[in-house]
Formats: structure tokens, sequence, C-alpha cells
């Protein structure tokens, strides 16, 4: 029988104990607020944390590279407001007409962002940081200081936050929260049995060996990037469908956000490890932890950045302290164990006993 060591990597136990302080989260803020843990409160956190996993599934094939996007925000909020404009010009355009459009519109600006950082060498924090401000200024200009308003959408898109799935009594898993389950689980399956999910790990943990080793690296980064806006489309399309009217300043702050859920979640920040589970983990968390200290006691939004800010530090301190060194102790174990079974004469070269030897039946 394999041993629990054996059986769980240390990516796994971050995803575990990220679980299990959700439900103390949980447990706690039901102590301290009444009625805490209602259905109004389950389908406001899950319904607000399905863009925050989309923008992070992004995310995370960015961070696997030793990569970050931190246009992200700037990406949801002119998708936001271009499908939504688009859509109040002409009510009768077909919803995946509208979808593919967003998703198309987030790859163009993530396709710039990986067109300099992979072909042209630029630091992908410079390149982000810049396209930041570019996009946020491109829909200063082109909404020109008007507001996208939820009289002039159609009926179908401001019903699709309240479409639900199934319900169980009043919570409802609704139709955003699934979009953004199924992103975790394709894209999960992407990481774990594609080709192209084993050479991003191999990029973000050896950039060298992955050349040497004759992977595309630049054709691999410069895709991640491209997914990384997709998603972030498809968030602003899912952004415009919860809020409806949209200004300037929509999507504002999810970069940050979005960077906080993969990295709470385990996500390497120096590239090489992490999981979608781990991040949508991580939203959750953030989203859990934001809702309730707003009804535990008034919390501004300066202290929300802060909470944000203080989690990633935490997280990238922990992963450098503690999951580094469990790392390297599982690493380690099984090469102890073969010194040990071969100083011990039990490895494969051992000799074996006569047939007039003693033995156990």
């Amino acid at each position: 029988m394999k041993s629990l060591r054996s059986r769980i990597r240390p990516e796994q136990l971050r995803e575990l104990v990220l679980f299990l302080l959700i439900i103390l989260l949980l447990l706690f803020f039901s102590t301290q607020i009444d009625n805490y843990l209602n259905a109004r409160f389950f389908n406001r956190v899950t319904t607000s944390a399905a863009i925050i996993i989309v923008v992070a599934a992004g995310q995370t094939l960015v961070i696997l590279t030793r990569n970050i996007d931190l246009s992200v925000g700037s990406i949801v909020g002119f998708t936001a407001y271009f499908v939504g404009h688009q859509l109040a010009l002409n009510n009768g355009m077909d919803p995946w007409v509208a979808v593919l459009m967003a998703i198309g519109v987030g790859a163009l600006m993530g396709g710039l962002n990986g067109l300099l950082v992979a072909y042209g060498g630029v630091p992908a924090i410079i390149v982000t940081l810049g396209t930041l401000a570019i996009y946020r200024t491109l829909l200063v200009e082109y909404s020109n200081a008007q507001t996208v308003l939820t009289s002039t959408l159609p009926e179908w898109l401001l019903n699709l936050p309240r479409a639900e799935i199934f319900s169980v009594g009043k919570m409802d898993f609704r139709l955003l929260v699934g979009l953004a389950l199924l992103v975790i689980v394709i894209f999960q399956l992407l990481l774990m049995y594609s080709a192209y999910g084993r050479r991003l790990y191999a990029i973000g943990s050896n950039p060298d060996a992955a050349k040497i080793a004759g992977f595309a690296s630049r054709r691999i980064v410069f895709t991640a990037f491209i997914l990384c806006g997709a998603l972030s489309g498809l968030a602003g399309f899912m952004f415009l469908a919860r809020f409806g009217n949209i200004t300037v300043v929509a999507g504002l702050g999810i970069e940050l956000e979005s960077v906080a859920a993969a990295v709470v979640g385990g996500v390497n920040i120096f590239g090489g490890s992490g999981t979608m589970i781990g991040a949508m983990l991580g939203a959750f968390l953030i989203n859990i932890l934001e809702q309730s200290l707003i009804r535990w006691f008034a919390i501004s939004e300066f202290w929300r950045d802060f909470l944000l800010g203080f989690l990633i530090l935490l997280a990238v301190a922990s992963d450098t302290l503690i999951m580094n060194r469990l790392r390297s102790t599982w690493e380690r174990r099984p090469l102890e164990k073969m010194d040990n079974e071969t100083d011990s004469g039990s490895g494969p070269n051992r000799p074996t006993p006569s047939k007039g030897g003693d033995h156990v039946a």
C-alpha cells in the first residue's frame, strides 16, 4: 500500500489547507454575524467569485511561465464596455456572437502583450503595466465619457445573472458560476494531460532547460498571453451581464484580485507550479473574506486592497519558506529510501536465499 506521502503532493496539500481554511472562515464568521450562512450569502459569494475565477485561470497560465499580466483588469473593462455598446446598438445580436466578440477582443489585447513579451523580449511586468494604462485610455476615448445603461441592453442579457442550472432550496447554482467552473475543469485538464500544459510547467521551472530540450518557448508564452486575454474577455462579458451599467472604471482592481487568487491558491509566482483548482479556491477564499468583513464591520476600499496585498505577501512567503521545503522533502525521500535499501542489501541486487535455507511461508 502506498504511503500518504507518495499519494499527496505539496500542491495538493496546499489545496487541502485552503479548503479547510475556507471552512474555518465560514464557521468563525457564522459565530460573529447573525444569519450569516444563508442562501443569499451563498448566491452572492459564488456569483461574485465567478468573474475573478475566470480571470485567475488566465493569470495562472501566464504565471506558470514566470510572467505576469497586470492588464487583465483593463481588458475586462474594455471588453465589457465594447460588447455592451454593440449590444445597445443592436439588441437583436445573437448571444453567442456577443460572447465570441468579447473573447476575440480580449484575445487580441492579450496577443499584443504576448507579442511584446515573447518575441520582443520586454519584461512582462513592464509590458502589461504599460498596456494596463493604454487599454484603460482606449476605453476612456471609446466611451466618450458615456455609460452603457441597463435600459439599452437586451432582455436576455439582463436575465443572465439570475439564470440557474439547478437549485437546492433557496441556493441557486447559477449559469455564470457553472461557466466559471467549466473554465477551471477545461484548463485543469489541459495542464494535466496535454503536451502544452506540461511545457508550461517546464518553461516556468527551468527556461534554459526547456530551450535546450527544443521547446518552442516563445510560441508557448505567446499562446499563454492570448489565452489569458481571451479569458479576460470572457470575464468582461460576465461583468457586463452582472452589472449592466458599465463606466470607464469597469474592471478596475481585478488585476490585483486575480494575482492574489492565483498566488494564494498556490501558483508559484516564480513559475513552474500551481493548479487551476488552487486558483479557484484562492478566489473563493478572498471573496468570502471580503464579503464577510463588509458584513462584520464597515471596511473601506483602502483596507480591502491592503488585505489583498497582505495575502499576496503571505502566500509568497509561505510558498518560499514552507512549500519549497516540502517539495524538497518530497523529492529527497525516494532517493534516501533507495540509498538505505542499497546499504542494507535490500535493493534490486540483493542476493536471494538458497532453497535449503530457513524461510517463513
